[in-house]
């Protein structure tokens, strides 16, 4: 893998690469599937937010199949994953003071995800 220079940097993003891959990959969620979001701590790079760790949601919908960005940034290969839009309420992430009709979506890929 080439060093990262702000050259090449510069180069990818105006050649618009997208991390969405069109391979068959069997989703593990679909739309109204209730997860709860793995209560994980990672050392390296995760896009998962700390509030939404052990925290029950619905899948709302599925994205599609994305490049999986912690193996990725640890150079460790692409691993592509489905990215589902998952709902939360306000209580659920924020306690029952939050407003109850409040919700959040965060996208999250499979390995952020387990049953609910």
């Amino acid at each position: 893998m080439p060093l990262l220079t702000v050259e090449l940097a510069h180069r990818l993003i105006s050649e618009g690469r997208t991390a969405k891959r069109d391979i068959a990959l069997t989703a593990k969620f679909k739309p109204g599937d209730k997860v709860v979001a793995r209560n994980m701590h990672p050392t390296g790079h995760t896009r998962i937010p700390r509030y939404v760790r052990g925290r029950h949601g619905i899948i709302d919908r599925d994205h599609g199949v994305f490049v999986f960005p912690d193996s990725n940034a640890e150079l460790a290969g692409e691993k592509p994953q489905h990215v589902y839009s998952v709902r939360f309420t306000a209580r659920e992430l924020w306690g029952p003071d939050a407003p109850a009709r409040d919700v959040l979506y965060i996208d999250l890929w499979d390995d952020y995800l387990d049953p609910a």
